[in-house]
C-alpha cells in the first residue's frame, strides 16, 4: 500500500492511498482539490473514494470539486457528520469496515476534537485527522477532555507499536517544544526534535511516525509517566490520567515556547 502526503493550505495534509500497481486511489481529508488532482494525475490514478476524519472546512473544502471531477465517488464520514459533510454518501460507526480502491479501512470513532471524529485504519497505517497529531493532539472544539483522553489512550495508543500515524497538520516542531517543556528530562524528545528539525529544514514532512514513537515522546499519551505526572502535580492538578490530560490540553492552548 502506498501513502502519498499532499500538502494543502499552509500546514494541512491530505493523503492519497493506493495499492501498488492499482489504477485507483482513495483520499483522506481533501482540504483542497487542485493538489490532490495533480498528484492523482501524476500517478495515473483515478479517485474512487474520500474518507473524512471530521467536518471542519480545512479538511473537506476540496470535496465538491473532487466530486465534480470524479462523478460517483464514495464519501465516507461518521454518522454524527451526516448533515455536516456535504456529499457524504455513506456514514459509519465505530468498528465499521469499508472498502475503497481495493483497500479495507476500519473506522475508529475518536470523539473529542469533534463529536464525529474518526481515525481510519488500514493495515499498519492510521489516519488520525486532528485527534492525534505527531507529539500532540487536537483542541477540544465539541467534546470533553475525558472523551479525547479515552479516544487517545483506549483506542489509538493501543494500536500495534509499528502502526504509522498520518495526522492532519504539520504541527510537529511546536508540539515537540511543548513536550520538552513538560518533560525536560526526556531524551527521546530531544532526539526527535533534532530529527524533525532536519526534515523540515529539507522541506520534507514530519509524517509519519509510529505509535511507539508517540508513546515515547507525546505527552498526551504519557499521562501516567512519572515526569508528566510530576508536571501536573506541580501545577496543582489531580494526578489521575484524565486530570493530567485535561491540564496538559489547557496548558498547550496558551503555550508560547
Amino acid at each position: 500500500m502506498l501513502v502519498e502526503p499532499v500538502a494543502c493550505f499552509s500546514d494541512n495534509y491530505a493523503y492519497v492511498i493506493a495499492l501498488e500497481g492499482s489504477s485507483s486511489a482513495a483520499v483522506v481529508d481533501p482540504s483542497q482539490s487542485a493538489p490532490v488532482e495533480a498528484l492523482l494525475a501524476s500517478r495515473g490514478w483515478s479517485l474512487a473514494a474520500v474518507l473524512c476524519t471530521h467536518h471542519h472546512p480545512d479538511h473537506i473544502d476540496g470535496l465538491e470539486a473532487l466530486a465534480s471531477s470524479y462523478p460517483g465517488i464514495e464519501v465516507f464520514a461518521h454518522e454524527r457528520d451526516r448533515d455536516r459533510i456535504p456529499g457524504a454518501t455513506r456514514t459509519v460507526e465505530h468498528g465499521d469496515t469499508v472498502e475503497a480502491a481495493g483497500i479495507s479501512f476500519r473506522a475508529m470513532h475518536v470523539p473529542g476534537h469533534t463529536v464525529g471524529a474518526l481515525a481510519w485504519c488500514a493495515g499498519r497505517e492510521v489516519f488520525t485527522g486532528d485527534t492525534l497529531f505527531l507529539a500532540g493532539c487536537g483542541r477540544l472544539f465539541e467534546g470533553t477532555a475525558q472523551m479525547l483522553y479515552e479516544s487517545l489512550h483506549d483506542r489509538l495508543a493501543v494500536l500495534p507499536p509499528d502502526t504509522r500515524v498520518w495526522c492532519g497538520h504539520e504541527y510537529t516542531e511546536s508540539n515537540l517544544r511543548f513536550a520538552a517543556h513538560v518533560e525536560p528530562g526526556n531524551a527521546a524528545v530531544r532526539v526527535r526534535q533534532q530529527a524533525v528539525r532536519m526534515l523540515r529544514t529539507q522541506g520534507r514532512p514530519s509524517v509519519p511516525a509510529t505509535i511507539a514513537e508517540e508513546l515515547d515522546t507525546n505527552p498526551f499519551l504519557r499521562c501516567h509517566q512519572p515526569g508528566v505526572v510530576e508536571y501536573a502535580r506541580a501545577a496543582g492538578a489531580q494526578t489521575d490520567g484524565a486530570s493530567v490530560f485535561a491540564l496538559l490540553r489547557d496548558h498547550k492552548n496558551t503555550f508560547r515556547g
